[in-house]
């Protein structure tokens, strides 16, 4: 039996340059941590014929090319294996709620499947890979931000060249700094599911079509992750928590469906409370909603949760995707 571990990634800055409609035109560049919050994949070679996935549904069949989880087929595709195996997922949080469920089980996934085959990848490769299953093989309206926090960890800036490379950083915060910015940001559950495809595609086309309004909202997306950087790397959290604002603010008017008028509310109620800024992590419409406070945390606290929503507390993650049992 193999179980894998991998956390949650928490966007923090130029999200959206990952999707290959920018950055094959522009670069991207986005700041990405991981949080505590973890898909487990657990793995075991099954003693009657064919294939069990377990999921939210459970499928038993004969051969990859059945199964109709669109990650585990290609997956084991991709690593050539044919029959008698046991896959079992098993989340801290719940699908399609901002936190990059889908890049995360990809990644524990493949790591479970080499570590049964004995091969070493390193933790870029097995980004690179799930970008590939996604991006390639399942043709989604995806990024390349999800893969490479779940599978590196940490809080990191990367880079996108326009041919798709990947280059990875580890943010230079000092310990102090680290430890403020983890106490000041709150995240609450909305209770709102919502589909990231559907809202990554319109922003996808807008780019690809070279809708001026779309294009120039992202071009300042990486401007303000790059300054995002600057002022995590200095201790300015307050410029960070402001940053997020502005984040938001431009995010929202990229293309319809970001935003509602409950989150609109929410969002309004944490700043009329003492949030600096925040905004919706992952594509919008729903999940989670991310706060910043430097003061003020038992108001916002208080405030969000007479709304309705439900305060989520978390650590950052520094390991990232790894086989935590192997037998």
């Amino acid at each position: 039996m193999i179980v894998s571990r991998t956390p949650f990634r928490l966007p923090l800055g130029g999200g959206g340059t990952d999707l290959p409609a920018y950055y094959t035109k522009y670069g991207g560049f986005f700041l990405s941590g991981a949080v505590d919050k973890y898909m487990h994949i657990v793995l075991n070679d099954r003693f009657e014929p064919g294939i069990r996935v377990s999921y939210s549904q459970t499928e038993i069949v004969e051969s990859p090319d059945a199964i109709h989880h669109p990650s585990v087929r290609e997956a084991l595709r991709l690593l050539k294996f044919k029959d008698r195996i046991e896959i079992v997922s098993l989340a801290d949080v719940p699908a399609a709620t901002g936190l990059g469920s889908s890049g995360s089980f990809t990644v524990g996934l493949l790591n479970a499947l080499y570590a049964h085959q004995k091969i070493v990848k390193t933790p870029e490769q097995i980004a690179e890979e799930s970008c590939d299953i996604a991006l390639n093989r399942l043709h989604e309206p995806s990024g390349k931000q999800d893969e490479y926090a779940a599978s590196l960890g940490g809080l990191r800036s990367y880079e996108i060249d326009r041919r798709g490379k990947v280059t990875a950083k580890e943010l230079r915060i000092a310990n102090d700094t680290l430890a403020e910015l983890e106490y000041g940001i709150m995240m609450f559950y909305t209770g709102i599911k919502r589909s990231a495809s559907e809202i990554l595609g319109k922003q996808q086309k807008k780019v690809a079509t070279n809708d001026s309004d779309a294009v120039e909202k992202m071009h300042r997306i990486k401007a303000i992750g790059l300054e995002s950087k600057k002022s995590l790397e200095t201790g300015d959290l307050r410029r960070f928590g402001e940053l997020l604002h502005e984040h938001w603010s431009v995010k929202r008017g990229v293309t319809r469906g970001m935003t509602t008028e409950s989150i609109d509310s929410w969002y309004s109620i944490a700043r009329k409370n003492g949030a600096i800024g925040g905004k919706v992590v992952g594509a919008g419409g729903g999940g989670f909603l991310m706060v910043y406070c430097e003061e003020g945390r038992h108001k916002v606290r208080t405030a969000l949760t007479n709304a309705g929503l439900v305060e989520y507390r978390f650590r950052f993650d520094f390991e990232g995707s790894k086989v935590i049992y192997n037998i």
